[in-house]
C-alpha cells in the first residue's frame, strides 16, 4: 500500500471515528484494514466473520459516505475476512456489498438489504457464530405424544409468531432427560422461524455461548458480541446446564434480561428445571422460572411405537425395500425404554444388518441386534419438594414449617430427617439442599444428616419411619 493510499486511509478512519463515536469504533471498526483500491471498488478487511456481517448490514452506508469524502469516485465497498482472503486463492468479488442497493438514503432497507439480513438459516448461523443445525429435526419430523404436547404446542406458537406480536411467555423454557426430544424442538423453532422473512432466530448451544463470548474477549470484540445477540428475534439456547464461568453467565444474564424487556423472544432447553441448576446465579433461576417451564417426560410405548414408524419411513427414502414387520416394531417399542435416540439407534442396526446381509428383517434378529439397547428401568427421579411434602405430611407439619426458622422439636427432628432424605436419595450438593430449606447454610444440612444418621443406627422406631417415607418416595 502506498503511503497516499495510506494516509488518505487514516483520513477515513478518522471520519468514521467522529461520525459514530469512540465506543462504536473502538468495537467494530479498530481491527479493520484497507487491501487496495481500484478505480470505483474499495477493498477492506475484517478479521471474522461475524464483523463482516453486521458491518454489512448496519454500517456500510456510513463506511462508504466517509469514503467517498475522500474520493468521490468510489461507490463500491468489498469487505472480506482477512484470514480466508490470505490463505485461500482469489476469488471474484463474491463478498462485494455495494451500499447504493443496500439501504437508501432515507435508513431504509432494501430488498437486497432483506435478503442479507435473511439470509438461509445455514449461513445466517455461520455468519453469526449459530451452532449447526440438523436438517432432519423439523416439526415435520416431530412426533407427539402425551408426554410432548404441551411442550411441541408452545414451540409451534414461538416458531409461528412475526415481528411485532406480543409475547405470550418468555422465556419458554423446556426440560427434560437425555434423548427425549428437546434439541429437536429447539431446531425446529429454528428452522421454521428461519424460514420466514421477517424474523431473525439464533440457536446455540451454551458451550458454543461460552466459546463465542471468550473468543469476543480475546479478539476486544465484546461489545459487537453483545450488540449481535440482543439484535437477535429469537434466540434459542441448548444445554443451558453445561454454561459456566462467572463472567459468561453474567454475560447471558444480561442478554436475558436485554431480550426480554425489549419483547424478544428467547427459548432455553436443559435437563433440569431453573430451580436445579444449581450453577447459575439466584437471578438467572429466578428470570428463567418466570416464563412457561415445561417438562417433556419419558416416552409412553404409544410415543414410542410413532417414533419407531416415522424413522423406518426416513429409512425407506432413501432404501425403499427395507421393512420392519409390525410384530419387531411391536417388541422394540415395549423393550426399549430409554430414549429416542435408542429407538433411532434400534431402526439403523436393523437397516445395516438387512441390506449388508441381505436378510429381512426379524424378530429373532431384533432381539440379538439390540441386546445392549435394552436397559433397566431407570428409578424414579426423586426432588426435593417431594421430599418435602411427603415428610411434612407424615410429621403433621407444613411445608412451609420446614422451610421457616422455628425450633420447636416437632418441627427440628421433621426438618431433619427430610434434609437427610434429601441427601441420601437425590444428587443435590449440600449447599442446595440448604439453598431449598429456607436458605440454610451447608454446615446445618450436615448436621442433620449425621444426626439422623446416628439417631437411625440406634433408635428403631425412627428407622422404621425413615424407610418408610423412602418406600413411599421411591413408588
Amino acid at each position: 500500500m502506498s503511503d497516499i493510499e495510506q494516509d488518505r486511509w487514516s483520513r477515513v478512519k478518522g471520519r468514521l471515528r467522529s461520525t459514530v463515536g469512540e465506543d462504536i469504533y473502538s468495537s467494530w471498526f479498530a481491527r479493520m484494514d484497507l487491501e487496495s483500491v481500484h478505480g470505483e471498488s474499495v477493498r477492506l478487511s475484517v478479521p471474522t466473520r461475524f464483523l463482516k456481517s453486521w458491518i454489512q448490514a448496519h454500517y456500510a452506508e456510513r463506511v462508504l459516505a466517509c469514503w467517498q469524502a475522500e474520493l468521490p469516485d468510489v461507490h463500491r465497498i468489498d469487505l472480506l475476512v482477512r484470514s480466508a482472503m490470505r490463505c485461500a486463492a482469489p476469488v471474484k468479488e463474491v463478498a462485494a456489498t455495494d451500499p447504493r442497493r443496500l439501504e437508501h438514503s432515507d435508513g431504509r432497507a432494501s430488498a437486497e438489504l432483506k435478503t442479507v439480513a435473511t439470509a438461509p438459516a445455514s449461513a445466517n448461523h455461520d455468519a453469526l457464530g449459530g451452532s449447526p443445525l440438523d436438517p432432519r429435526l423439523t416439526f415435520a419430523s416431530f412426533v407427539t405424544g402425551r408426554s410432548n404436547t404441551l411442550a411441541h404446542a408452545a414451540a409451534r406458537q414461538v416458531a409461528e409468531g412475526r415481528r411485532g406480536d406480543s409475547v405470550m411467555f418468555n422465556p419458554l423454557y423446556i426440560h427434560a432427560g437425555v434423548g427425549l426430544g428437546k434439541t429437536h424442538l429447539l431446531q425446529a423453532v429454528t428452522w421454521a422461524g428461519n424460514a420466514g422473512t421477517e424474523r431473525k432466530v439464533l440457536y446455540l448451544t451454551a458451550e458454543k455461548f461460552m466459546y463465542g463470548f471468550v473468543a469476543a474477549l480475546k479478539t476486544q470484540t465484546a461489545l459487537a458480541f453483545k450488540e449481535a445477540l440482543r439484535g437477535i428475534d429469537v434466540l434459542v439456547i441448548d444445554d443451558l446446564q453445561f454454561l459456566q464461568g462467572k463472567s459468561t453467565q453474567a454475560e447471558f444474564c444480561h442478554t436475558l434480561n436485554a431480550l426480554i424487556d425489549a419483547g424478544r423472544q428467547v427459548v432455553i432447553a436443559a435437563d433440569r428445571p431453573p430451580s436445579d441448576l444449581e450453577s447459575l446465579d439466584d437471578r438467572v433461576r429466578s428470570r428463567l422460572a418466570g416464563g412457561l417451564v415445561v417438562e417433556m417426560g419419558s416416552l409412553g410405548e404409544e410415543l414410542r411405537l410413532g417414533i419407531l414408524r416415522s424413522r423406518m419411513d426416513a429409512a425407506r427414502a432413501h432404501h425403499a425395500s427395507f421393512d420392519v414387520p409390525e410384530p419387531v416394531l411391536d417388541y422394540l417399542a415395549k423393550a426399549i425404554t430409554h430414549n429416542g435416540r435408542d429407538l433411532e439407534g434400534a431402526i439403523n442396526r436393523l437397516l445395516a444388518h438387512s441390506k449388508l446381509n441381505a436378510q429381512p428383517v426379524t424378530l429373532e434378529m431384533a432381539e440379538r441386534e439390540v441386546r445392549d439397547l435394552i436397559r433397566p428401568q431407570e428409578p424414579r427421579r426423586i426432588k426435593i419438594e417431594d421430599i418435602q411434602r411427603v415428610v411434612a405430611r407424615q410429621y403433621n407439619v407444613s411445608r412451609s414449617d420446614l422451610l421457616s426458622s422455628r425450633r420447636t422439636a416437632n418441627v427440628v427432628r421433621p426438618r431433619q430427617v427430610a434434609m437427610y432424605l434429601a441427601k441420601t436419595l437425590t444428587l443435590r450438593s449440600l449447599p442446595e439442599i440448604g439453598r431449598r430449606f429456607g436458605g440454610r447454610d451447608h454446615t446445618t444440612v450436615l448436621h442433620a444428616v449425621r444426626k439422623i444418621e446416628a439417631l437411625v443406627s440406634k433408635d428403631a422406631t425412627l428407622s422404621d419411619e425413615v424407610e418408610l417415607l423412602k418406600r413411599q418416595l421411591q413408588e
